[in-house]
């Protein structure tokens, strides 16, 4: 006597938790193409980009001094520290102690250009959303502990409300419009280490 089988049941779509109830597939990313849903990609796209700019710019305007925030003389290929003056003085709160310690140091500098960088890069892009977004959302955070309490607000500063959306970003799949998610999603190293999606 054979044992009856039973079919094989299909996961069901998820939906993410979005003001339109964008349907999502098994990891996340909007699945529809029309409608509010193409709406709602491309916001989250634009949203991304403007991000990934910000961050990128600060990473321009403080290695070559383009005037904006960063001088040409104290810019960091003349010899200037991305770090020193920000956190050397305008750090305040319960947290100045820490930041006025490592402002300046070399390996401070260096990683915090490199976030810059590779945060601006992959959001721009749309790659290694996951990565990128825990990065700046730490970063993020960082700087807002950096000025405790905010000036214009008791708690919330938009340092937080950018580490919000950056959170946000990869979980709505938004490296998928306008930007190489699809094609980096598909390369077999990230296809092995998911967290670099």
């Amino acid at each position: 006597m054979q044992a009856p089988q039973t079919a094989r049941r299909q996961p069901a779509a998820r939906t993410t938790p979005a003001t339109f109830n964008v349907p999502a597939d098994d990891r996340g990313r909007v699945t529809v193409g029309s409608g509010p849903a193409t709406a709602v990609r491309y916001l989250l796209a634009g949203a991304r980009l403007a991000l990934g700019w910000i961050f990128l710019w600060a990473f321009l305007d403080k290695m070559f001094g383009l005037g904006h925030e960063t001088t040409t003389a104290k810019s960091w290929l003349n010899g200037g520290s991305p770090t020193k003056g920000f956190l050397g003085s305008a750090a305040r709160g319960p947290f100045a102690g820490f930041y006025h310690s490592i402002a300046g140091a070399g390996l401070t500098d260096v990683l915090f250009m490199a976030a810059l960088l590779g945060v601006g890069v992959a959001l721009i892009l749309g790659i290694g959303m996951r990565l990128a977004a825990g990065a700046g959302a730490l970063l993020t955070v960082m700087m807002w502990t950096a000025v405790l309490p905010p000036a214009g607000n008791p708690f919330m500063d938009d340092h937080l409300i950018y580490a919000a959306i950056l959170i946000v970003l990869p979980l709505l799949g938004a490296g998928n419009t306008l930007g190489l998610g699809p094609i980096w999603s598909t390369l077999p190293l990230v296809r092995r280490a998911t967290w670099l999606q």
